[in-house]
């Protein structure tokens, strides 16, 4: 049995059922809900000590973070591949992936934002300020990458790492009202990829 903890709207949970459906994968889904701090119950930390979602029980393994996650799924399950062969394309694919996971994603997730209103004493309004500078900030830059290393798919000729980095991340600009009008190669690769059962079914809209 494979298990995932996850939080429906989590970006980094949404990256991994996708990942999971790509490779064909059936799992059981645990939700863990993290407006109530579900994640940071002594039951779910016992599991996972960071306290995050998502987690992956899988091989007799509690695997952590989203990336970690999905290099093993896609080392353990190869087919069809989430990189190219090709070492040069494939470090491509994961740089546009880091731009998402390690560059916007990481100063906009939840907690981020709850200690940007919470602790430092900023309202709404710079809370938004917050969230749209980073997500500009990074996909100007992914913008670019995409038109000079993107192929039938932002990962190459299959949908793979970068596609699932680059759908939750679109997902969540468009739920805080963020113009995308200057990306438009990264809105038709969000197309390309929502296109897919893989990623319909990996949707928050579609997760009970």
């Amino acid at each position: 049995m494979i298990r995932l903890y996850d939080y429906y709207r989590s970006s980094a949970s949404y990256r991994v059922r996708i990942a999971l459906n790509l490779k064909g994968l059936d799992y059981e889904r645990v939700a863990v809900n993290l407006l109530d701090n579900g994640q940071k119950s002594d039951e779910y930390r016992a599991r996972n000590p960071q306290g995050f979602v998502p987690m992956l029980e899988i091989d007799g393994a509690q695997l952590t973070q989203s990336l970690s996650i999905v290099n093993y799924l896609n080392c353990v399950y190869p087919d069809p591949p989430l990189a190219p062969a090709d070492p040069v394309a494939a470090a491509h694919v994961r740089a546009m992936a880091q731009v998402v996971a390690s560059d916007i994603h990481p100063l906009n997730n939840l907690r981020v934002l709850n200690y940007v209103t919470d602790v430092m004493g900023h309202d709404k309004e710079t809370r938004a300020r917050w969230y749209a500078h980073w997500v500009h900030e990074g996909f100007e830059a992914l913008e670019q990458l995409a038109i000079r290393h993107g192929g039938a798919y932002l990962s190459g000729d299959l949908p793979g790492l970068a596609d699932l980095c680059l759908v939750p991340q679109i997902y969540n600009a468009r739920r805080f009202d963020i113009a995308l009008d200057a990306y438009p190669t990264l809105v038709d690769y969000d197309a390309r990829a929502n296109a897919l059962p893989a990623f319909q079914a990996a949707h928050p809209d579609q997760i009970d």
